[in-house]
């Protein structure tokens, strides 16, 4: 099974929907990867992610990566460093646990887009909207392995 087919198309379609919607209150970008399997550290596997994707290419530098490893169990969310410069370590952590107690019960569409929403609200303390904002990455959800 691979780590697309977990989602029912109009569950992928809702889930970008949610991630356009949290984008309307912030200048910054959320982005959701999904992989089968993560061997070792998700928050490494997150970056390596991250880098491919190339999400550190928005004006200021405030993309978000939720990444999740259904097979393994594995959760990670990291934000690129304009974020990281203003947030405390473990600012994350509220996202993660709601997200990890949808996904205990096998709900990850519902689980996503609780924590794309967190994640938006939490952009917006930080990173306001503005008014000549476009949208500068992709809101579909990519997978991997």
């Amino acid at each position: 099974m691979s780590a697309s087919s977990i989602f029912f198309e109009s569950e992928k379609e809702l889930i970008k929907q949610v991630i356009a919607d949290a984008e309307k209150n912030t200048s910054g970008e959320i982005r959701v990867h999904i992989d089968n399997f993560c061997l070792g550290n998700p928050v490494r596997k997150a970056i390596r992610v991250f880098k491919r994707l190339k999400m550190y290419e928005t004006a200021e530098r405030n993309a978000v990566l939720i990444y999740v490893s259904i097979k393994n169990h594995k959760l990670a969310i990291v934000g690129d460093v304009g974020i990281d410069e203003k947030v405390p370590e473990g600012f994350w952590d509220d996202e993660k646990n709601l997200m990890i107690n949808y996904f205990k019960e096998g709900n990850y569409t519902k689980g996503l887009e609780e924590g794309i929403r967190l994640v938006g609200e939490q952009l917006k303390l930080y990173f306001p909207a503005q008014e000549a904002d476009k949208n500068e990455l992709s809101d579909d959800i990519s997978f991997g392995n």
